[in-house]
């Protein structure tokens, strides 16, 4: 392959200080990260760390950037083990990692959904779309790419019942301090994990009569989320007189993880005795949040807005009472089918 590497990071000449500065240390430690990993794959003259760095670096969200670079480095992968150089892959290499997505069972044991399936292909396509600006490929391998129908009005996360919600909210409580104000502050302020993660202890704000907690959300949006009274005394509880470090950390005092949370919240739906304990996962709450506030009757905008949806539809989609399953005619139906048969079998 032709070596682009020098038209994209200026590299240092015998007329030239060799103490030159890299602006690739200003990038986000997402896109670092991933160069450092490419180039220990193919070598510090290869442009493609420098390209998949720079692509990872534009994302304004911390989120959107891991994001990123963790289904980058399977398409890579993916790329390497047919011997062919990502800046060189076609439409039939990526028709076929389409097909290979769709077949690939995940940790759950089934193929990924539908969204992520799209939300893969969409991320390949955007680092070819910067690097076609870069001009160091003529087109992009995924913009003919047949992607998977994503319905717009289905969300594939399973909803609770009200007993379900506060089964789980009163096995957190006997739990553990943390448990607690973890899941409060998930389910009343329908923040998404990553966003109360980020957070430090001194953050917890005040603002008009509002206690606040500042979420960064996606696309790098900023807003004060109010924390109600119920989540304020569970995360009060588990502070104790810490104001500093980590808002969540562990028992040796590091930042909390998402992996981490993922496990727990699963332990305190078994012990809960919710059914879906095993796929059970932080956005569920937020789910619920959505899910019970517009069944409650608080105007959808209100919902929209706390969430920051761009889009009511997308608000809509996670209401998992828009359709609801209580009032489905299938149930309608075998009540009447269950009468005409016990009708059949009583005695004459």
């Amino acid at each position: 392959m032709v070596d682009d590497s020098a038209a994209l990071v200026p590299r240092p000449s015998a007329e030239l200080s060799t103490d030159r500065y890299d602006p690739r240390d200003d990038w986000p430690n997402e896109a670092r990260q991933l160069a450092d990993h490419l180039t220990g794959i193919y070598g510090d003259r290869d442009p493609l760390p420098t390209i998949a760095g720079g692509w990872v670096a534009r994302q304004k969200s911390r989120h959107t950037r891991r994001a990123y670079v963790r289904t980058f480095k399977a398409w890579e992968e993916y790329a390497r083990s047919t011997g062919i150089h990502p800046l060189q892959a076609k439409l039939p290499l990526a028709d076929a990692y389409a097909k290979h997505l769709a077949k690939t069972p995940t940790r759950n044991g089934r193929p990924p959904a539908e969204t992520t399936q799209a939300q893969a292909l969409a991320a390949a396509g955007s680092f070819y779309t910067y690097a076609a600006r870069l001009q160091a490929i003529d087109t992009d391998p995924f913009a003919a790419v047949n992607r998977p129908y994503v319905d717009p009005d289905y969300s594939p996360t399973e909803g609770m019942t009200e007993a379900e919600t506060m089964r789980l909210i009163g096995t957190a409580r006997d739990w553990a301090p943390r448990s607690y104000a973890l899941v409060m502050l998930l389910y009343l302020t329908g923040a998404r994990v990553d966003e109360l993660l980020s957070l430090n202890a001194d953050q917890l704000g005040y603002d008009r009569g509002h206690r606040t907690l500042p979420l960064t959300q996606k696309g790098g949006k900023k807003r004060p989320a109010p924390v109600p009274p119920l989540a304020l005394d569970a995360l009060l509880a588990y502070l104790g007189d810490r104001s500093d470090g980590p808002l969540f950390v562990t028992d040796a005092g590091r930042r909390w993880t998402q992996p981490e949370v993922w496990k727990h919240l699963r332990v305190l739906a078994r012990r809960a005795g919710i059914p879906q304990a095993a796929t059970i996962k932080p956005h569920t709450l937020r789910h619920q949040f959505i899910t019970d506030n517009l069944a409650n009757g608080v105007p959808l905008q209100d919902v929209q807005d706390a969430v920051s949806h761009s889009d009511p539809r997308t608000t809509q989609r996670y209401n998992r009472r828009r359709r609801q399953l209580d009032n489905h005619p299938a149930y309608a139906l075998a009540a009447r089918l269950g009468e005409r048969l016990q009708q059949e079998e009583a005695p004459r």
